[in-house]
């Protein structure tokens, strides 16, 4: 028998000072965590409770599709090369030497060390498919670490891996995975939505977050409700509103001196705009460092005025290298003209940079625009009556025909510092807004923030292929398998359901996660009558196969029930003055619902409630 009496449970009346979001603060104050250092926390009794019972649905689950591991943590530099990572991780990742120099890190996630097994391991397609998974510590060295478990530098993690011998077979792995997280959080009893999403530095084709909407949330997605489109921001798409051209002015371009002006808003509030109106122009240089030299390629991206670039959309389009948006010297020296100024130009006026030419794309926004202002590459000036392509006096032809525009111009593009642009591209990299219509159905998006608590990727031949993985097909030849990546972050399972079960007095778990089911509340523990009938409902209630706590504290009434309402527990029964009657009163923390019943009907009572713990 749980007795409160004799556990350490140290809750608080105050909130740590530093806590933002519900869930950092409650479960400080509810004594399930306290911090160690920025980003690393303990977990404490109530909260160790709750973190293994998450772990046992997550593995129940998993061991449906797959097989468990447990793998190091500690892991040797040269793994993380082979797959480029060591220096793609940059700042993120913990790194260390041993007694004798090697440099070794701490494993932010495992495919390096399961595609290392996989390739010592695996010779023909009669070993496929395969699912390893398992649940470890994981560390990233989180610059800004916040919100309790929600941003950290250590954190637990269930991440599995699939080998299959074709695409076919990664799309039934992946399916599996997609079921399998479903009825974790079913059985968590998370509200969740599942998004599409972009793999960012793990690579792969496919990729699907389940997020969790919360305030303190530092992920958005978009969604619609109409039809359940449902993506994050990095991966979002809409159909951009109908804007209504400009007429045109005169029958070509027109310069218009623009003073100082190089804000979209500004040059729309002098010409008397709309900024949708306009061109926006960012300009960036990727650098590629190899055999000790440095290439340099030189990038704009067009959008219209009031569209915002997504950053992971636009890191698909880059180059290979570092990107960082030009300096004013590069700006000056590749366009002509100071930042603010830059635009799209007939006669391609524009310089290599480190001797590669520039590549230029275009937010598809811009399809089909006419009479748009952009920037004149010239100080102080914009041009009126832009369109990029089209047939007559566009900016730059017939879409399609780049090589027959360039041929054309009077541009001498030999030279050693003039060197046309390759073909300018359209492509999405434009960040939605609110309110934009549905690419599926066409109704009004909504934007929420959210928690990410899954992802699954298909991580396509990214490792197999770089570490050299290899199995005999169905023929005799020699592939490499194609692979997936699936994580659960077990502590934010914990807080998205405290984001999204709380009130002034604390919060309430699911039953099937909280530390304790029930909570048997002695409300006097110097009467005799009140004590034992608390032990009995407590015995009674173990036996049935609840998980049960006796709140036996010389305490009085209220500051029990305040610690009861404070540390997540569903249910509480409160022995008092009825035993007399042969009554015990019942309360569900969730909906404060009060329910008289019967001392003899307790088990039955619960039964109907909760199913017995698995």
């Amino acid at each position: 028998m749980h007795r409160w009496s004799e556990l350490f449970i140290p809750t608080l009346r105050e909130a740590p000072a530093d806590a933002e979001v519900a869930s950092h603060k409650l479960l400080v104050r509810a004594g399930y965590i306290r911090q160690l250092g920025a980003g690393i926390y303990s977990f404490l009794f109530l909260g160790n409770r709750t973190i293994l019972k998450i772990m046992k649905i997550v593995r129940q689950e998993m061991d449906k599709i797959g097989q468990e591991f447990y793998l190091p943590a500690l892991h040797p530099r040269e793994i993380w090369e082979e797959s480029g990572r060591w220096t793609l991780m940059g700042e993120n990742m913990f790194r260390l030497k041993d007694r004798k120099g090697a440099d070794l890190c701490l494993g932010m996630t495992h495919e390096e060390i399961m595609t290392d097994i996989a390739r010592k391991e695996l010779r023909s397609y009669k070993q496929l498919p395969q699912i390893w998974y398992q649940i470890q510590t994981k560390f990233r060295d989180e610059p800004r670490p916040k919100s309790g478990l929600l941003r950290v530098r250590q954190f637990i993690m269930k991440d599995s891996y699939s080998f299959d011998i074709d695409a076919s077979e990664l799309d039934i792995s992946y399916l599996k995975h997609y079921d399998a997280y479903c009825r974790i959080f079913d059985r968590c009893g998370l509200k969740y939505m599942v998004v599409e999403a972009h793999s960012g530095a793990m690579g792969g084709s496919q990729s699907h977050e389940f997020m969790v909407r919360t305030p303190a949330g530092e992920d958005l997605i978009v969604s619609c409700e109409k039809c359940n489109y449902a993506a994050n921001m990095e991966k979002a798409t809409s159909k951009p509103d109908d804007v209504e051209d400009l007429p045109t002015t005169v029958d070509q371009e027109e310069l218009v001196y623009t003073p100082g002006l190089k804000t979209i808003d500004e040059v729309a509030k002098y010409l008397k705009v709309s900024p949708k109106h306009l061109i926006k122009a960012l300009a960036f240089v990727s650098t590629l460092k190899a055999a000790g030299k440095e290439q340099k390629t030189p990038v704009v991206v067009f959008l219209r005025g009031d569209q915002t670039l997504n950053e992971a959309k636009s890191s698909s389009i880059f180059p290979p290298g570092e990107v960082r948006p030009m300096t004013e010297q590069e700006i000056v020296e590749v366009f002509g003209c100071p930042p603010g100024f830059i635009g799209p130009d007939r006669g391609l006026p524009w310089r290599k940079l480190g001797g590669e030419r520039l590549q230029v794309y275009l937010d598809n926004s811009l399809l089909g625009r006419t009479n748009l202002i952009a920037g004149a590459n010239k100080t102080d000036y914009h041009k009126r009556n832009v369109t990029l392509f089209g047939e007559g006096t566009s900016m730059w032809g017939e879409l399609g025909k780049w090589d027959e525009f360039v041929s054309k111009t009077s541009i001498d593009t030999r030279t050693e510092d003039i060197l046309a642009p390759k073909q300018p591209e359209y492509r999405d990299v434009r960040s939605v807004n609110a309110g934009e219509d549905c690419p599926n159905c066409g109704a009004p998006l909504r934007i929420d923030t959210a928690v990410e608590i899954g992802h699954i990727f298909k991580l396509g031949y990214k490792y197999s292929e770089s570490m050299g993985a290899r199995v005999l097909d169905r023929h005799g030849k020699e592939v490499a398998p194609i692979m997936g990546s699936y994580g659960i972050g077990i502590e934010r399972i914990l807080t998205a359901a405290i984001e999204q079960s709380n009130d002034e007095n604390g919060f309430w778990l699911p039953p099937s996660i909280a530390p304790f089911e029930v909570v048997v509340v002695a409300t006097n523990t110097s009467n005799d009558q009140i004590r034992r009938t608390a032990e009995d409902i407590t015995r009674q209630l173990e036996a049935a196969g609840f998980d049960v706590l006796l709140d036996d504290r010389d305490e009085r009434p209220g500051v029990k029930f305040k610690d009861a309402d404070l540390v997540g527990m569903p249910f509480r029964v409160n022995v008092g003055k009825k035993v007399t009657e042969g009554m015990v009163e019942v309360v569900q923390r969730s909906t404060r619902q009060s329910t008289d019943v019967k001392i003899s009907d307790v088990v039955e009572y619960f039964k109907g409630l909760l199913p017995p713990l698995g």
